[in-house]
């Protein structure tokens, strides 16, 4: 999804918070190194560093291996300005839907639906993304892991929640190319970064869940457009080559060949990027896995046949010239300008979009999947989105399912922007409190208890009984 740069324009007041405040104990590292971070609106990690031992002031920190123990302060006080893109149950029982695409029927009617459940329903796990704009350039250091060990917020056991509690059986897993190659424009993935993304996806694949491999870089590195002035085709595969290696042996990998591609020039040479990342991908060894194919204009699924991308990518296809596994990959919001930065929701897209797109992909035998949807925990998005997943669930012999828009290091309360004037063992700080970020599906956590959103509880949740809703 695309996301707006933010400027902080806040008001601060002075307020005392001692050391061992309960709101700081998981960010506190020692007492005489205190580290301690957060972000705006969820858009970008802030890592917060200050050295009580040393009563000097905060700095702010790109890359938060900069706040661990040991590791010098950074000398700028510079806040970071890039933006983050942006854009239980039991995983092992057999979904009532199959994967397997439908045989084409055409008819002038919108109203012929399936009777099954979808069989793919999840929550995005967001972080590895953090960094990354809309124009494809990310850094590094940006990327901030939603894992405890890497000073994130408990993904592993957010998936574990969501599985466990709610049913769910799909985890996206978004991750800058950047980080991916160290900031390089290769195909050559940096396996020390590698090895920290893959804690992620061992996290998801232990709950039994599908997990999605997604390249968040909007068609893009650092501006430029992959097979259309940017990175080859060959450096792209060569990308894809180094992940699907690593995933050919798990089945419940899917890969996202690239999130929300916009403003491509030519729809037919994206076309041909994607097909040299589906080659990649089979002829690494990932045969049976499912490949999600991303379309123009943010992947709209309102304008995914009207703007070309469908028949573009029709064409695409597995070695083996079958389209077994290719599924098309397709977004969409309920706000206003269908961006997702909005808290309140106006259209349940069915007219618009679900139902012209259900018969088209009905008409050529194929599927989609609905990997970006969600709105603010509101009155008005859970009407919509409940009702947006019900028809999605009648027609689920062309749609896999829903993946709902974002938990992972995604926070929906509200926390504290810290501005320390100095630091002592009591700590005096500035702060300003702001809400968070507007789609977040993080749940909380009490103890052992785990509570929902209520987007998530009355609609995302597959035990929410929206699958089985009304439509309007």
């Amino acid at each position: 999804m695309s996301f707006l740069t933010i400027s902080l324009l806040l008001g601060l007041g002075a307020v005392a918070v001692q050391a061992q405040s309960p709101l700081y104990g998981q960010w506190l590292d020692r007492r005489d190194n205190l580290c301690f971070w957060s972000y705006l609106r969820g858009f970008q990690p802030m890592y917060v560093r200050n050295c009580c031992k040393l009563d000097q002031p905060v700095t702010f920190c790109a890359d938060y291996s900069q706040c661990l123990p040991g590791v010098a302060s950074s000398s700028s006080t510079a806040k970071p300005t890039s933006t983050a893109s942006s854009t239980s149950k039991p995983a092992t029982s057999v979904p009532a839907t199959s994967t397997s695409a439908p045989s084409p029927t055409c008819s002038a009617s919108l109203t012929s639906r399936a009777t099954g459940k979808l069989s793919h329903v999840g929550i995005n796990i967001a972080g590895f993304d953090f960094g990354c704009n809309s124009d494809g350039s990310c850094t590094a250091s940006g990327a901030w892991p939603p894992l405890l060990k890497y000073y994130g917020h408990d993904g592993e056991g957010q998936m574990q929640h969501f599985v466990n509690d709610d049913g769910f059986n799909t985890f996206r897993l978004p991750v800058g190319w950047q980080f991916l190659t160290n900031d390089a424009m290769s195909g050559t993935i940096n396996q020390t970064n590698l090895a920290k993304y893959d804690d992620l996806v061992q996290a998801c694949l232990a709950t039994g869940a599908s997990c999605i491999v997604d390249v968040h870089n909007y068609a893009r590195f650092n501006g430029q457009i992959i097979g259309q002035g940017g990175p080859s085709n060959d450096v792209f595969a060569q990308l894809w080559t180094g992940l699907a290696t690593k995933y050919a042996s798990e089945s419940k990998v899917i890969f996202g060949v690239m999130n929300e591609p916009h403003d491509v020039p030519d729809i037919n040479l994206w076309a041909q990027s994607v097909q040299a990342a589906v080659t990649a991908i089979r002829k690494a060894g990932a045969t049976t896995q499912l490949i999600l194919l991303p379309g123009n204009n943010w992947t709209s699924a309102q304008t995914f046949v009207s703007n070309g991308s469908g028949a573009a990518l029709m064409k695409v296809v597995n070695p083996d010239g079958s389209t077994t596994g290719l599924i098309f990959d397709v977004h969409k919001y309920l706000d206003s300008d269908n961006s997702g930065t909005n808290s309140e929701c106006v259209t349940n897209n069915i007219e618009e979009a679900w139902a012209p797109l259900a018969n088209w992909l009905r008409c050529n035998g194929r599927q989609a999947f609905n990997t970006e949807t969600g709105g603010g925990n509101t009155a008005s998005c859970i009407q919509y989105l409940c009702q947006q997943i019900a028809f999605q669930a009648q027609n689920s012999d062309v749609f896999l399912g829903y993946v709902g828009w974002a938990a992972g290091n995604f926070d929906p309360s509200e926390f504290a922007l810290l501005s320390p004037i100095k630091c002592s063992l009591s700590l005096t700080v500035r702060r300003s409190t702001v809400s968070g970020y507007v789609l977040g599906e993080t749940p909380t956590q009490s103890g052992s208890t785990w509570t929902d959103t209520s987007l998530v509880k009355s609609c995302l949740a597959p035990n929410s009984g929206s699958q089985s809703g009304p439509t309007s």
